[in-house]
């Protein structure tokens, strides 16, 4: 966990920021992207010395800029950490309005993770310790707990078969593929849909800090597809 150059997709909030710091502390090269800028500046501010860039993971234009940019920048880039995501309740008896009425999850959660992989996978290849980490979710093996989100769940699960697939293609390039499978942990994560059910506070919930520093100990132990059970 020390002595790496680290690229953290959606690092200013929630889990992001909560690995963004932990890095941070054990003095490692540290850059994290995002849509807001306003958000990128406050990490910035709070974790002196890392860098920002902002970035749309969405937009296939945004991740070729974001390969351009850490290519000339940081060509010692060894970690990638596809974190960003969104969560939409969404009412399929409504139809395809319901389902267009806001953000993408398949772009941001599915779309990106896999793209940004291929993107950076040469300049990953032959570093030491190199890694890709997909930030999936519980939910992808739980359904019927969050049918309400049911696209967030579809995504969540293909991320999680993506990963498999991965890490066993790349072994050959000496590139780790770790999944972290969150359990409910505190974050801006879908906080309207968990307002209106009176979940923003949970005693199953955890503090986003306590579950890096007890996922990330995991994934020293060598373990590479990491789940924690609820406090």
């Amino acid at each position: 966990m020390k002595g790496n150059t680290v690229l953290i997709t959606g690092g200013a909030t929630g889990i992001g920021y909560a690995m963004a710091k932990y890095f941070y502390e054990r003095g490692n090269t540290l850059i994290i992207c995002g849509r807001r800028e306003d958000r990128l500046a406050q990490a910035a501010n709070e974790l002196q010395g890392i860098y920002t860039i902002p970035c749309d993971v969405a937009n296939p234009d945004d991740r070729q800029a974001l390969l351009r940019y850490m290519s000339e920048s940081f060509p010692q880039m060894n970690i990638l950490i596809n974190n960003a995501g969104i969560q939409r309740d969404i009412d399929l008896t409504k139809g395809i309005d319901e389902l267009d009425s806001g953000d993408s999850e398949i772009r941001i959660n599915f779309e990106a993770p896999v793209y940004l992989s291929a993107l950076f996978t040469p300049l990953l290849a032959g570093k030491e310790n190199a890694t890709i980490v997909h930030v999936s979710s519980g939910l992808a093996f739980m359904v019927e707990r969050a049918a309400r989100a049911p696209i967030y769940c579809a995504t969540k699960a293909g991320l999680h078969a993506f990963s498999i697939a991965q890490r066993i293609q790349l072994e050959p390039l000496g590139i780790r593929v770790v999944e972290i499978i969150p359990p409910m942990v505190e974050s801006e994560l879908n906080r309207e849909g968990r307002r209106k059910r009176n979940m923003l506070k949970s005693p199953y919930m955890m503090t986003a800090d306590d579950f890096v520093e007890k996922t990330f100990a995991k994934m020293e132990q060598g373990i590479d597809e990491i789940r924690l059970e609820r406090l």
